[in-house]
């Protein structure tokens, strides 16, 4: 063997030791940096004015027949509704509103992976909803329930994921309608951390809620939170019955619904950033009502969806600085409301993991954590505006969610003393390298990212050459040839498969 060969192979084999895997779990970040708030509270009282004004007046519709019975029940003369739209007085919609809590507990089927969101508590959880996959080769192709696997699997063994997700890609080898099914065992198959239902119908919805009572119990279901499941309203100023009809099954069951106005700046909203907050606010807000009439008390998170289109092509674009403008303005108004709030990610509209991809997250979650968000959805994976989910990039974000997360847990003031000691052993002009104090902390000091390469270029191209995306692909490959599936108990597994099966052949593959 050469002596070159040797020093690579003696590299390669410190970098393996470095890089062996070790199960993690990162609890909820607890907020230690200011927020970032945009208004001054003059203004944050004209934007909930207008607000107001425009549930008021405007109003918004509730497309669905047992819900504008339930508004009706509820408002009295509170309310005027008009066939499906509903005008809501505003000691009405606040005296609802107020009956949101603050902060929730989701419990995990492992108990230690049990987290809490709210006030400065907040959870990343990986991208939603992607039909297509760019796959552990580089290919982009139709997303498959064996892809589906591996995403749960990938956000289990990632630190910085709270949840393992909802809709981590749409698996198109399972026929629609039994698609939720396939995709619930699996999360709660290959995952013990908390994770989210289905949406697209009631009986979608009850199917998952029946699930999650076969792996707790009917019981501790009924006592505690163990999902949190996605709204998206249809901006301008709609709710559809798909999406009340989940809220109903959910809130009702006391779950956890994120109530998220699905926004295309420019399209769905006014071509403005603060015309378009009012919008959203008016949006969210109306849904977190409706969810304490189905059940007061029942968690909500009020937020949004966010994307601005170009006004050249008509697509949605990812990390704008005007996206950042609305996520900033949205957590101010979440803390007014004392409301847990979700936004998006690491967002991106680019086709490959590149330039544009790092560019484009990158600026969005700085929003997204400087605003105070709580919850964190689309933290991992997400490329094309939401059509994509990336193995690379997966991997990539979840080693920036970390990061990201050491920047708003904020200073450590107690490192102080030590570190002044350290000043005290160093003359000037000499260096901190072998200090004791250096070498105790060395390691957890300062972020050291495995997948970013700051090595010199001979190291680097001796090292392989590797571009970040083949460095996350590498890294993808990796947790899923390390990850061991946890125990689910023998008779609760059979359960859930009998369940699945049983309503398999209850349910036709075509929709009708």
């Amino acid at each position: 063997m050469t002596e070159t060969a040797t020093r690579r192979r003696g590299r390669g084999a410190r970098r393996d030791a470095r890089t062996a895997y070790t199960q993690r779990f990162l609890p909820e970040m607890d907020r230690g940096i200011p927020y970032l708030d945009m208004l001054v509270p003059e203004q944050v009282e004209i934007v909930h004015e207008h607000t107001m004004k425009l549930l008021e007046t405007t109003g918004i519709e509730f497309r669905d027949d047992e819900s504008i019975a339930m508004w009706r029940a509820a408002g009295g003369d509170q309310v005027t509704i008009d066939g499906y739209r509903v005008r809501i007085d505003r000691g009405l919609l606040m005296e609802l509103v107020g009956k949101a809590p603050s902060e929730y507990t989701m419990i995990g089927r492992d108990p230690e992976r049990t987290v809490t969101l709210g006030g400065r508590k907040s959870i990343f959880t990986p991208a939603y909803g992607a039909p297509f996959v760019l796959d552990l080769e580089g290919n982009r192709r139709s997303a498959l329930l064996g892809d589906f696997d591996n995403f749960a699997k990938i956000a289990y063994m990632t630190p910085a994921m709270q949840m393992t997700g909802g809709v981590l890609c749409e698996p198109m080898d399972v026929p629609v309608p039994h698609r939720h099914l396939r995709m619930t065992y699996s999360l709660m198959k290959h995952s013990t951390k908390p994770f989210m239902g289905s949406v697209t119908s009631r009986e979608r919805a009850e199917d998952c809620l029946a699930m999650t009572k076969i792996l707790f119990g009917d019981e501790f279901v009924g006592q505690n939170t163990v999902m949190t499941s996605l709204a998206n309203g249809n901006s301008p100023l709609v709710w559809d019955s798909t999406m009340l009809d989940a809220v109903k099954v959910y809130s009702g069951a006391n779950q956890a619904m994120l109530f998220s106005p699905f926004v295309l700046g420019g399209a769905s909203t006014p071509a403005s950033v603060i015309g378009s907050v009012v919008q959203i606010n008016a949006e969210a807000l109306a849904g977190v009502a409706f969810s304490q009439i189905v059940r007061a008390g029942a968690p909500a998170v009020y937020g949004q969806w966010l994307a601005t289109v170009s006004m050249k092509t008509g697509a949605p674009m990812a990390g704008t600085p005007e996206i950042d403008q609305m996520n900033l303005l949205v957590g101010q108004l979440a803390r007014h409301y004392d409301l847990p709030w979700r936004c998006s990610g690491m967002c991106s509209a680019s086709k490959q993991v590149d330039a544009q991809a790092g560019y484009e997250a990158a600026r969005n979650m700085y929003g997204v954590v400087l605003a105070g968000a709580n919850f964190v959805l689309s933290t991992t994976g997400y490329l094309e505006s939401a059509l994509c989910q990336s193995y690379g990039k997966a991997a990539l974000d979840g080693e920036q969610a970390e990061m990201f997360r050491v920047f708003a847990e904020g200073i450590k003031f107690d490192e102080l003393d030590a570190s002044l000691e350290a000043m005290g052993e160093v003359e000037p002009g000499g260096h901190f390298l072998g200090t004791s104090h250096t070498l105790e902390n060395f390691q957890s000091a300062f972020s050291m990212p495995e997948l970013m390469d700051s090595d010199g270029f001979e190291q680097w191209m001796a090292a392989g050459g590797d571009d970040a995306n083949s460095r996350g692909l590498a890294k993808a490959k990796k947790l899923l040839a390390d990850y061991e599936e946890p125990t689910l108990a023998d008779d609760i597994d059979a359960a859930l498969c009998e369940f699945v099966e049983r309503r398999i052949t209850e349910i036709p593959e075509t929709l009708e």
